[in-house]
């Protein structure tokens, strides 16, 4: 179940716990349990929100996979240190 979830996270991104369970068609109950253990675990991020749609509040958890960052690039970067021997003799 929980590859299922994460499966599901990763082709369609953040999602309600509600759009979630439809999708799946697991039961409410049941995927708020599995999104707790996968939250517990660090691979997914859930929030409380709240959204108001055609005037209609709509409360729920929003989960999006974690994701660790990239590792920086090799070589220079941008807006490295200037020579200081540049500026002492211009030409």
């Amino acid at each position: 179940m929980n590859a299922s979830i994460l499966d599901y996270l990763k082709a369609n991104g953040e999602q309600l716990d509600v759009d979630m369970s439809a999708a799946l068609r697991i039961p409410l109950p049941q995927l708020k349990t599995l999104v707790e253990q996968l939250s517990a675990s660090g691979d997914v991020i859930c929030c409380h929100v709240t959204r108001f749609i055609d005037g209609k509040k709509i409360e729920g958890t929003s989960c999006r996979l974690s994701c660790d960052l990239p590792a920086p690039s090799r070589g220079r970067k941008p807006g490295g240190r200037k020579d200081a021997a540049a500026d002492v003799f211009p030409e």
